[in-house]
């Protein structure tokens, strides 16, 4: 399947997704693309802590869930219930978020290194 197939499923509504792998690689590519614009703006506005960390975590999560759920409206228990597709790609998202965030606040809010 093309690139551009798949991107236009993520945004038609209750697509089909006969490929299980498409699917939960879809949700990994999307928690990259959230942690990195949730990190940029992040260290944009500037926000610090643990707001900025539990903030990040429950807009992760969030965005994906509804998605999975409301938009495409998969069943849940053939990819292992809604924990196995919520926690899919969290990790390294998180990673992706925390370097952007640290670089541009770094950059943009920090004076003396």
């Amino acid at each position: 399947m093309s690139v551009m197939a798949t991107i236009n499923k993520v945004f038609t509504y209750q697509a089909d997704w006969s490929e299980k792998e498409e699917f939960l690689d879809v949700i990994y590519w999307s928690r990259q693309i959230i942690g990195l614009v949730l990190g940029l703006i992040w260290g944009l506005v500037p926000m610090h802590g643990f707001v900025g960390i539990f903030l990040f975590a429950a807009l992760s999560a969030g965005i994906v869930y509804v998605w999975f759920t409301a938009v495409q409206g998969v069943d849940e228990a053939e990819y292992g219930g809604a924990w196995e597709l919520t926690k899919e790609g969290f990790l390294s998202g998180a990673a992706g978020f925390f370097v952007t965030w640290i670089i541009v606040y770094t950059g943009l809010h920090v004076d003396k290194l």
